[in-house]
């Protein structure tokens, strides 16, 4: 019982130092490095975090590839239901050829578009957002495994 706590703690602690973490390093420099998307992305990257969602790749591409959407999607069409909706499944088809998928990127043209954000946005908080959290999320997994120099009892047993 205690362990299987223990198990459904873990991510919720990742989530909170990464969260944290990005709010602290947005208050020091005074960027921009939240956003609500991270908070799914962190969903995925700590409780989820064999799935190939959660690679670094398909983290930050996946966000970046769905803000120039949404940013494109803005400065050339406006604000519309459609612009918003073409964006999203846009930023779909774009995730899925370029093997970045990461869906809570899927929210980042909405983001953008009711935002009216400007282009710095790709900047900060989203590539810079991005890379610090899957900095933290694989700081983390460092510090979660085990050391590789110790070998559990039962393999150095049976090596005997």
């Amino acid at each position: 019982m205690i362990n299987r706590l223990i198990r459904f703690l873990w991510p919720a602690i990742g989530a909170f130092a990464a969260v944290l973490l990005l709010f602290l390093f947005e208050n020091v420099t005074g960027l921009a490095l939240l956003m609500a998307p991270f908070g799914a992305s962190c969903v995925i990257v700590f409780a989820l975090p064999d799935s190939p969602l959660a690679k670094p790749r398909n983290v930050v591409g996946g966000h970046v590839i769905s803000t120039i959407t949404g940013l494109a999607f803005l400065h050339v069409f406006g604000q519309h239901a459609w612009t918003l909706a073409a964006a999203v499944a846009l930023s779909i088809v774009l995730m899925q050829v370029t093997k970045t998928l990461h869906p809570p990127a899927g929210a980042d043209p909405l983001v953008v578009i009711l935002a009216g954000a400007g282009w710095s946005f790709l900047l900060t908080p989203v590539l810079a957002g991005a890379l610090l959290l899957v900095g933290i999320s694989a700081a983390y997994r460092f510090i979660q495994q085990p050391s590789r120099t110790q070998q559990p009892k039962e393999a150095s047993a049976n090596s005997k």
